[in-house]
């Protein structure tokens, strides 16, 4: 048993040796035989790694990291590189059928003769979708890179530099004797705190699984031996004699070392503890994750739409919880007769749109200005039937009053009668 193991690199960094293919390498692009900067290389013999030493990657889509792992003298790994990466598309979650522009998960295999040095994309490698568990699941696509040009459709896009030492390191690894490297992606750290914040997940079982590799990892530091029965992923695992892996049949008796066992128990009771524990604390919420398969064939749907050249939303359509389907208003390109026909159609019926829009807007301008014109007639009428209806206010001149006169007259007596009585005492005192 010790030597399927051996073999199979679970405990140990040797990978099966094989020369150099100079019909796959000899005739590189000048981008694909840039070697790695002197830093790079310096911090690989600080670790104690060789330029050539094995390789493999790791890619998480939530942090946006793609790392490089190299394996030391002593034959476990360490991380040499991390990237950010430029642009994924999709959603976290798998990637189902063809078109649905998912990043795939899972576990792949690269090979000398996928890596491409004149790539449209600057360089690129294609991953190895499908792989043997994408198959047994009915899961199709192809083409699926790491490449340059920060441009994504369903891959792994990275900048032109940031290529060009990635596909370095694969490089070298293959110059050195290794004859395929592991790409191990997930949706994200596969910690305590992330699994409880998508425990709720429709992927969520899909992730466990690829947990379990991811585990391993963590635990020996050495790329886990993986296999695929009963449709899903099983690693380190060695097939009793004569048996073997059979992607869609039942899983063969199987053994593992015990000192394996052992670190692996410790390092998941560890965890169970912390999982544990956020489910109580309070974590950041979920990001959007791909529906499985209903919400993979809608979006595939528009791909095979966008391709015939027809016009569709510019972004790809989106699958509610409730089962409602969003699809943004802004319509993208037109690259075909059909598109240009599509989009001339949806212009004459935008504009007889607009038509119908302005004259119902016509009609009800003009009937609420007779509505306000005959408001305001009515007002107008009220206002003078209430002025009619008012009493009239008239001033009042006061007669003369009959007894003014009676007085005058008195007074006039009056003064007369001193008069007179004035003329006779001068009289008598003059003797007139």
């Amino acid at each position: 048993m010790f030597a399927k193991l051996a073999h199979t690199g679970i405990l140990i960094a040797a990978l099966g040796v094989a020369g150099c293919n100079d019909s796959s390498m000899k005739d590189f692009a000048p981008e694909a035989n840039k070697p790695l900067p002197d830093k790079i290389l310096a911090d690989m013999k600080a670790k104690g790694m060789i330029r050539t030493s094995s390789v493999m990657a790791r890619i998480f889509k939530e942090e946006g990291k793609l790392e490089i792992w190299k394996a030391k003298t002593n034959g476990r790994y360490d991380m040499v590189a991390s990237y950010e990466i430029c642009k994924w598309s999709g959603k976290l979650g798998p990637k189902y059928t063809e078109g649905d522009r998912q990043a795939p998960e899972g576990f792949y295999t690269v090979r000398p003769a996928q890596m491409n040095p004149r790539s449209n994309y600057h360089l690129s490698f294609n991953i190895g979708f499908p792989n043997a568990y994408d198959r047994a699941n009915g899961r199709t696509g192809a083409n699926l890179m790491v490449h340059g040009a920060c441009s994504s459709s369903g891959c792994y896009s990275m900048t032109d530099a940031q290529i060009e030492q990635i596909y370095a390191f694969g490089r070298d690894a293959f110059q050195g004797g290794q004859t395929e490297f592991q790409i191990q992606a997930f949706p994200f750290r596969m910690t305590a705190a992330n699994m409880a914040r998508y425990r709720n997940d429709p992927n969520y079982d899909f992730w466990k699984m690829l947990k379990v590799g991811y585990d391993n990892f963590e635990v020996t530091k050495v790329p886990p031996k993986v296999d695929v029965c009963e449709k899903r992923y099983v690693f380190n695992q060695v097939a009793a004699d004569g048996q073997t892996f059979n992607p869609t049949g039942a899983c063969p008796a199987t053994t593992q070392p015990d000192s394996l066992k052992s670190a692996y128990n410790a390092y998941q009771t560890t965890y169970d503890t912390a999982f544990n524990g956020a489910l109580k604390a309070s974590v950041p919420a979920p990001k959007p994750t791909i529906a499985g398969i209903k919400e993979a064939s809608i979006v595939s749907d528009w791909s095979k739409k966008r391709a015939r050249g027809e016009r569709v939303p510019i972004d790809p359509p989106s699958l509610n919880s409730d089962g409602s389907v969003t699809e943004t208003a802004r319509m993208g390109r037109i690259d075909s007769p059909t598109g240009r026909k599509m989009a001339a159609l949806d212009a004459e019926k935008a504009a007889k749109q607009k038509a119908e829009e302005q004259r119902l807007a016509a009609i009800e301008t003009a009937k609420a200005q007779k509505e306000a014109a005959k408001a305001q007639a009515l007002a107008e009428k009220e206002a003078a039937k209430r002025a009619a209806e008012a009493p009239v206010a008239t001033a009042t001149i006061a007669a003369p009053s009959e007894a003014a006169p009676a007085a005058e007259t008195q007074a006039a007596n009056a003064d007369e009668s001193r008069v007179s009585k004035l003329k006779n005492k001068l009289l008598g005192m003059f003797g007139g």
